[in-house]
């Protein structure tokens, strides 16, 4: 397996004046620049002492200097310890503390809100908007930080080229990167992922999503988050693709205003995402009562069909290969339509503890309702006596596998099974071809008062497909299913839809399609949207 140094560096190399990262509508930084400001970064970590197995900390909003931010950190064989930048200040402090990160890059607003003093490892604390220092622990640091162009020059006085270029591959089963799963301060969780965990990803993407030089993405997941970091900034980039940050959170409306001017090969995304475009742009269409009719005639409904999907690819860019949704499930009845429209899109399967992958499938072979096959650097289980009809936890092990949780014995002894298989916390099936099937989390899993297993995500598919609903999270209290539903409002309003008229259809529309143990007793309308997490999905706890 080719390790990503020696891919980044191919790209460096045959790229030198392609555009490699950029912000939308910003600033752009070359194959070449990027590389230059990685080896002006290694002169300053020089300076400060940072050693091989160091830690430096990234919390900031997406950018591309991020990007150059993480390799320059990753290159010179420090840990990187990607942050969330919408995590609490004090959650930031503890965790920059707790992995013992000696540097730390982030933004002047997130700076304005850490306390130094809750962070006495730190050296060095620099900007991600132009790297210049925010704090310095002594004056050597100061200096070199001042003093930094010519010590660069120093040490390359023939100017830095592609031939300088020497990034180490001897570290496979080094630590690479410590990627933190929640702001908790106590007991945090930070994944141990390796070189070859990294590794392994990369290859996988570049052998079944291949990206050539001229080929574009746009950015809109987290970087700090596990499915932004490896497939919309390490792959691509080690594949001579450009990656755009979009920098802001993606409204349908700022998305495809990006896809159209950037026009990716592909696109990396959430379900909820492409739920809110199905529903603002396709739904209003296929859901007129002429076009019911004609959607349902053979031969005429696949001339709809196929402009609905130009149109949609067309909003894309009109050069996407491949749409890739992670992170939860597709709604049942958008992945329907969007199946009708031959769509090339496919949901595929991870966690960070996965660096992320752990499944995939081409989307002209994915199997409705699945999440893709395992990978091939990884093995998938199901726990269970018969894993194609009752359901058990979903287990792997492999190279792309965390190492375990950074100080915290406890929780890496409770995520493996005693024969080395990571425990998911998913429940799940296999059907004959290897596709996966998840059911839903066991720790969300309801059980019945006469002993039925009740999947809360499969009533909220249901739950989803009603009108107005936008989403809905499904909850046990006191043996009674509970509906929480979040609507339109607005056109509710328009239409002069009575609301408790509302909920006793709305009751009604799911309970036929329900097995009775699974049926929903009550219907809540919430006020405010759920609050997400960074790869969107619903943060249950808060609402049980």
């Amino acid at each position: 397996m080719k390790h990503y140094f020696t891919r980044l560096q191919e790209a460096m190399t045959s790229n030198w004046d392609r555009p490699a990262l950029g912000n939308y509508r910003g600033e752009t930084f070359t194959f070449g620049e990027v590389a230059t400001q990685i080896a002006k970064l290694h002169v300053l970590y020089e300076a400060i002492g940072l050693k091989k197995g160091d830690k430096v900390a990234l919390c900031a909003k997406n950018s591309a200097r991020w990007g150059i931010a993480f390799f320059s950190a990753n290159t010179y064989e420090a840990v990187v310890v990607p942050i969330l930048a919408d995590f609490h200040p004090e959650s930031v402090n503890s965790l920059v503390d707790h992995s013992e990160s000696t540097v730390l890059f982030t933004d002047t607003d997130i700076w304005g809100k850490l306390d130094i003093e809750k962070m006495p490892q730190v050296k060095a604390v620099v900007s991600t908007a132009d790297f210049k220092l925010l704090y310095a622990a002594d004056e050597k640091i100061s200096k070199a930080n001042d003093n930094l162009q010519e010590l660069f020059e120093k040490k390359y006085p023939n100017g830095y080229t592609s031939a300088d270029i020497s990034y180490p591959t001897d570290n496979a089963k080094d630590l690479a990167i410590i990627n933190y799963t929640s702001g908790t301060t106590s007991a945090p969780k930070g994944v141990m992922l390796r070189y070859e965990c990294i590794s392994a990803n990369v290859t996988f993407g570049q052998k079944r999503l291949p990206s050539y030089p001229g080929d574009k993405i746009v950015s809109m997941l987290p970087m700090a988050h596990m499915y932004g970091m490896m497939f919309e900034l390490i792959y691509p980039l080690c594949g001579c693709a450009a990656v755009y940050y979009l920098g802001k959170t993606p409204t349908p409306a700022l998305l495809l205003g990006a896809m159209a001017e950037v026009k990716p090969y592909l696109v990396i995304t959430v379900p909820l995402v492409m739920e809110k475009i199905f529903k603002s742009k396709v739904a209003p269409i296929v859901n007129k009562p002429i076009m019911k009719v004609i959607c349902a005639i053979p031969g005429l409904n696949q001339i709809i069909f196929k402009k609905v999907r130009t149109s949609l690819m067309n909003a894309f860019g009109g050069n996407v290969r491949e749409i890739v949704m992670g992170g939860a499930a597709l709604n049942p009845e958008v992945e329907t339509w969007f199946k009708k429209f031959k769509l090339p899109f496919t949901v595929g399967y991870g966690m960070t503890e996965a660096a992320p992958l752990m499944a995939y499938e081409d989307w002209w072979d994915f199997a409705s309702k699945s999440c893709g096959k395992a990978i091939d650097t990884i093995e998938v289980r199901i726990d269970s006596e018969d894993p194609y009809n009752k359901v058990g936890e979903i287990q792997a092990r492999g190279m792309n596998i965390m190492s375990g949780y950074f100080k915290n014995e406890e929780a890496t002894q409770a995520a493996f099974t005693a024969d080395g298989w990571m425990r998911t916390g998913d429940l799940g099936l296999l059907d004959k071809k290897g596709n996966i099937f998840i059911k839903g989390r066991s720790k969300n899993m309801i059980l019945s008062a006469n002993g039925q297993n009740i999947y809360p995500e499969e009533v909220e598919a249901v739950v989803n497909n009603q009108p107005y609903v936008i989403e809905s999270v499904v909850v046990d209290r006191g043996a009674r299913l509970v509906a929480l539903v979040f609507t339109d409002s607005d056109k509710m309003k328009a239409d002069a839809v009575d609301v408790e008229e509302f909920k006793k259809n709305l009751m009604f529309e799911v309970n036929k399609s329900m097995p009775a143990y699974s049926k929903i007793n009550i219907v809540e309308i919430m006020d405010q949207p759920f609050e997400k997490t960074p790869k969107m999905s619903i943060k249950r706890f808060m609402y049980k």
